[in-house]
């Protein structure tokens, strides 16, 4: 049993699941499109975890792979009807992948926020054991636009309506980033896309900030990230996942 990890940056990994998988022995499989790596074969695979990244899921001249990765991901959610979290970019990805739409946010979102489900998301049996409200550490500069047919609501913040959705009973997407550990913001302050930005969001002042922020909310995100895990991810790698819906 195996988890398929889709990365567009070595620093956007998957963050604290990654002690979650080592601790329950689930192999992971990573493919690093900015390395140019391959897609292999869906069918090996249990679990689709795709992570965020500084790209834009509209960028495919820039990076033709965004093609690719789109029809993987609409292949493992809508054909073979697997189990799949996306995280920020993935979340945006899979949206698109199933006939959403995701455009530059109104307000672009950098820091800790919460945001709060809706009663769907309540009455969900995977979203529905996060707290209401929940924090997560929030990094974008676009956001899904438009959610397809087939897919529901689950959460909003006061500044992005679509947080969290789900596709069918068992694709999932986060707007925010709940794999986040004490590492996070310093190492993607580095990616060159930031590093290089004139964004005063991106200078030391606010990222040193940031850093403290996330710190003092870790042990919540920590807790929204296990909580997904258990009622997501091991079930679908150990053969037990439920529908996703009590509607």
């Amino acid at each position: 049993m195996s988890i398929l990890v889709f990365q567009h940056a070595a620093a956007e990994n998957p963050g604290s699941f990654r002690d979650l998988f080592r601790d329950d022995g689930f192999a992971t499989h990573t493919v690093e499109f900015d390395r140019e790596q391959e897609i292999p074969n869906l069918e090996a695979f249990d679990f689709m975890l795709v992570m965020g990244g500084p790209q834009d899921v509209w960028q495919e001249n820039e990076y033709p792979w965004l093609k690719r990765e789109k029809a993987a991901i609409r292949k493992f959610v809508v054909e073979m009807r697997r189990p799949f979290l996306g995280i920020c970019l993935g979340h945006q990805l899979l949206a698109e992948a199933v006939g959403g739409k995701v455009a530059p946010a109104k307000t672009p979102e950098i820091g800790v926020f919460a945001n709060s489900k809706t009663e769907l998301g309540r009455r969900d049996r995977v979203f529905g054991t996060l707290p209401d409200p929940y924090k997560v550490l929030q990094w974008h500069g676009a956001e899904v636009t438009a959610l397809s047919e087939g897919s529901d609501l689950l959460a909003s913040s006061a500044a992005c309506r679509v947080q969290a959705f789900r596709y069918g009973d068992r694709a999932y997407g986060l707007q925010g980033h709940v794999e986040a550990t004490r590492d996070t913001v310093p190492n993607w302050a580095r990616i060159p896309e930031y590093e290089n930005s004139s964004d005063p969001a991106y200078q030391k002042d606010a990222i040193d900030k940031l850093s403290r922020d996330v710190e003092s909310n870790l042990a919540h995100i920590n807790s929204v990230a296990r909580s997904l895990y258990l009622n997501l991810i091991f079930p679908a790698i150990g053969g037990m996942f439920h529908l996703g819906s009590a509607r």
